[in-house]
């Protein structure tokens, strides 16, 4: 076997994820599928190129050379792609976004151009692959988000931007659960529950629940990960589940969204873009309408609604 592109990706994949089962995921394979790849792999480069530690997989120093390699050929495949098209004319700004309650307002304004220039949206569920492929030039800005205190480490050369600097995580949970009635929710009444496992897994969010949850008393049940919204929808209606929800999030047939009492849980918003690729004024039209999908949400949720008005300092800034 002689290496392949694909197969420098998966090493890669494997160190920023820190788990084949995270690597895994992000690949769009099946843990036991990547396993087995990186045994290929490894064969190849003579081997070892990960040790289970303490924190999960920790590449060796064959892995580190491995990975520098791999990242410098992969970086210069890339960026063949980025200068090409920086040759090439008519080719639409290329915006990737996770998902987001205001993508499906941002997507509605794609039709608008931009200085005569098109926009195309892609969505992804991994922040660390939108940081990379931004720096990488796959993607000329990006709209992402980042929950409590983590941080999300920007390529060289990107700029960024917070459109909303704070927003307080709900829970959607069935209509006819018991704690329905209540205007507010404890996260310590939840410790019974199954949960659904927020679908970005590099945002802080999953480190944000289990640490919540751990000072309410408990270990969450992290039961399902499921990216359609129709599907997680049906299993919270029928009381097979809780998730956590941003607060702008639309109603849902047969479940309802109630705030946590003392906001345990809270998210930014945040928009970057490649400096040499959007110009200032362009950056500027993406924010105002990535803002303005936000703000078309506000009015979701009564309770977010008093909340927003309460907090002027988490509002967009508004040219």
């Amino acid at each position: 076997m002689q290496l392949e592109l694909r197969h420098l990706q998966a090493v890669c994949r494997i160190a920023e994820a820190g788990s084949l089962g995270g690597a895994a995921r992000r690949l769009g394979v099946s843990q036991p599928a990547l396993s087995a790849q990186l045994r290929r792999i490894e064969r190849v480069t003579g081997g070892e190129l990960f040790v289970r530690g303490r924190s999960g997989v920790e590449p060796t120093a064959l892995g580190q050379f491995v990975l520098a390699k791999a990242r410098r050929v992969l970086n210069e495949m890339e960026a063949l792609g980025a200068e090409a098209r920086a040759i090439a004319t008519g080719t639409p700004l290329r915006l990737g976004c996770i998902l987001l309650v205001l993508l499906d307002g941002l997507l509605a304004r794609t039709d608008l151009s931009m200085n005569g220039q098109e926009i195309s949206v892609d969505l992804e569920h991994s922040v660390t692959a939108l940081a990379r492929m931004l720096g990488a030039g796959r993607y000329d800005a990006i709209v992402y988000g980042e929950v409590n205190d983590h941080e999300v480490p920007l390529p060289e050369g990107a700029l960024a931007r917070t459109l909303v600097s704070k927003e307080p995580f709900c829970i959607r949970l069935s209509a006819r659960h018991p704690l329905a009635a209540l205007d507010g929710i404890d996260l310590a009444d939840l410790a019974d529950e199954s949960w659904m496992t927020p679908v970005e897994d590099d945002d802080g969010g999953p480190e944000a629940l289990v640490a919540a949850c751990a000072k309410a008393g408990f270990s969450p049940s992290l039961r399902y990960r499921i990216t359609d919204r129709k599907i997680a929808y049906d299993l919270i209606a029928a009381g097979r589940a809780i998730s956590l929800s941003q607060p702008t999030a639309p109603p849902a047939e047969g479940t309802v969204m109630r705030p946590l009492v003392g906001a345990p849980i809270t998210g930014r918003i945040r928009l970057a873009w490649n400096r040499s690729a959007v110009s200032a004024g362009q950056a500027q039209l993406l924010y105002g309408a990535a803002a303005r999908a936000y703000l078309a949400n506000v009015d979701n949720n009564a309770f977010h609604k008093a909340w927003w008005d309460a907090h002027p300092e988490a509002h967009p800034a508004m040219d």
